[in-house]
């Protein structure tokens, strides 16, 4: 592509010919290099595994409303269900969902580029998450994988064989294409930034993906390595884990968090970045600490490969490896928090629009906060020690993960919906539906905060014999599966509502939230090779050129205005 004059404002104008139309028939969807399509069939597929693993946590807690046994659902059920639901929330939907769906999408148009360095790769990648996710579904059909989506040994070397190397084996291929997508951004980023977009002028979104595909390419590694042991000793019956044959299950456990820790922000620092850009656009402000936000991101992806051993308090691990991970365990929360105090500061006297994209956000926001402060009691020792492997690290974990990555990933879907589809959805039924899954979700799991503090374990099947507690965890219990049917319609909602978009929504201006950065700035939905020349950028967080625009309903970037892309433009500071 050529480059643009830095002054003319680029093409908005809506094309017949988009990536949704620029081919027709299953063939070119299933054969295509394009980005955008990749990125929307690793969309459908990660919500249909969200549908999945949804299910299998409402049947969880419909058990849980009996504290004893019942007919309509065993205890060994009941553990592949929560097993189950485990793996493909973590493995199928969160580890995926913002960088192979979002990201995949968005990062290339946000650089204006065509697509991604490696557009094959990228194919491969989507390939093999449907070859592991069939893995992993292979499961339900043997009726034999329950020990936890951890793997644990010695659970995972003495089940029944059946399904647990179906699992190890899918989480393995799984682990390459999360490899692959990761090896494509960091390529992507370095290759093919546009003329004026330094490594201080990308958007706050690229730098999250960028972080996140540092820790995809130097921690999945241990987690495919680790799963090749578990299965070359359930096979071979070789002593690594299990104990009856010379092994040691702490062994696996130091592999598998070594991994699944920085995991946790493979989830969780995307959401972030898509936090930095709803709350910027939605509040039509300049974001606060941009360098800041910046590096944090990588500082968190530094941190989160020497805390591990938080998770082990109880394995027996020596008191002084314990003391400090618990030192390195709170330094994590300091690039957090600075994440956290510049998103308020650059809500702070910002013309904040409530739209459905920034109640995600401020959810988000208060969501993520309960969950952070909430680690801090796992993550000193003498509380650990009591809190350990009660619901207590259950609502943590999902105050973390789904509470905050999920949302995140949510918002971020409203944010592009527009971008993506072309069409608008309904704002009414988006706050509607947000409202439901925000109640919902602290009704079903801040209660398991004072199940856990009260001693209430987690992975129970049956809690009408722990002394004098039944009755206190039975109301508990309650409160957290009524939340739980009250999110699963939000959810419902927010399904129902984007689905008919598709169908009767308004067709989207290019820019229908007044956003900075290059994806505002092409069609809605996007030309295929995205922009028709290279495009030269300015601060892509300066929204005193962004201006309403009677003609298409919709915001323009007057790149005249810009004082970095046109020296004669009005030196001024402002918001739209």
């Amino acid at each position: 592509m050529t480059t643009l004059d830095a002054t003319r404002p680029l093409d908005t104008r809506p094309s017949a010919d988009n990536y949704l139309t620029h081919s027709r028939g299953v063939l070119s969807w299933i054969l295509t290099l394009d980005h955008k399509r990749i990125g929307v069939m690793y969309l459908v597929s990660v919500l249909a595994s969200f549908l999945l693993g949804g299910v299998f946590a409402l049947l969880v807690r419909t058990k849980l409303l009996f504290p004893g046994e019942v007919s309509w659902m065993s205890a060994e059920a009941y553990n592949h269900f929560f097993t189950l639901h485990g793996a493909v929330m973590v493995f199928l939907v969160i580890i995926p969902s913002i960088p192979a769906a979002l990201g995949n999408f968005v990062l290339p148009i946000m650089l204006g580029a065509k697509d991604v360095a490696f557009p094959r790769l990228n194919l491969a990648s989507y390939w093999l998450w449907l070859l592991g996710a069939t893995c992993v579904v292979l499961s339900l059909l043997m009726g034999s994988f329950d020990t936890g989506w951890t793997f644990y040994t010695p659970y995972s070397t003495t089940t029944r064989f059946g399904g647990v190397v179906p699992v190890v084996t899918g989480a393995f291929i799984l682990g390459f294409s999360s490899i692959f997508t990761g090896m494509n951004f960091i390529v992507t980023v370095h290759k093919l930034r546009p003329p004026g977009m330094t490594w201080f002028r990308m958007p706050l979104f690229l730098w999250a993906l960028y972080s996140t595909a540092l820790i995809q390419i130097l921690a999945t590694p241990v987690l495919a390595i680790t799963l090749s042991l578990l299965a070359v000793e359930r096979i071979f019956h070789i002593g690594i884990f299990d104990p009856a044959w010379g092994g040691d299950p702490v062994l696996f456990q130091h592999f598998f968090w070594f991994y699944s820790h920085p995991a946790v922000y493979i989830m969780i620092v995307p959401g972030m970045g898509i936090i930095s850009e709803i709350i910027s656009v939605h509040a039509h402000r300049h974001i606060f600490g941009y360098r800041f936000i910046a590096f944090s991101s990588i500082a968190i992806a530094f941190f989160s490969f020497l805390v591990w051993g938080h998770h082990m308090y109880t394995s027996g691990q020596s008191g002084l490896m314990n003391v400090v991970f618990s030192a390195i365990t709170f330094s994590v929360a300091i690039p957090s928090a600075i994440k956290v105090f510049n998103w308020l500061a650059t809500l702070y006297k910002g013309s904040i629009s409530l739209t459905t994209p920034m109640l995600y956000a401020l959810a988000f926001l208060f969501l993520f906060t309960i969950g952070g402060l909430t680690g801090l009691y796992l993550g000193t020792l003498n509380t650990d020690i009591h809190l350990h492997d009660t619901y207590f690290v259950v609502a943590h974990f999902h105050y973390v993960m789904m509470g905050s990555a999920l949302i995140a990933m949510i918002g971020g879907m409203h944010h592009w919906w527009p971008k993506m589809t072309g069409r608008m959805y309904s704002e009414f039924w988006g706050r509607i539906g947000c409202t439901l899954v925000f109640i919902g979700f602290n009704l079903t799991f801040f209660t398991q905060f004072m199940l856990g503090s009260q001693g209430m374990p987690r992975r129970y099947y049956s809690y009408d014999q722990l002394p004098g507690m039944a009755e206190a965890f039975k109301t508990y219990h309650h409160i957290s599966t009524g939340g739980s049917y009250i999110m699963a319609l939000g959810f419902v909602i927010t399904a129902i509502y984007l689905i008919h978009s598709l169908y009767r929504g308004k067709p989207a201006p290019a820019n229908p939230w007044g956003g900075r950065s290059l994806e505002w700035q092409c069609p809605s939905p996007p030309p295929h090779d995205n922009f028709k020349v290279t495009p030269r950028v300015g601060d892509c967080y300066d929204f005193s050129v962004v201006r309403w625009d009677e003609a298409s309903n919709g915001y323009i970037v007057d790149r005249s205005l810009d004082p970095e892309l046109n020296p004669n433009a009005p030196k001024r500071k402002g918001h739209h």
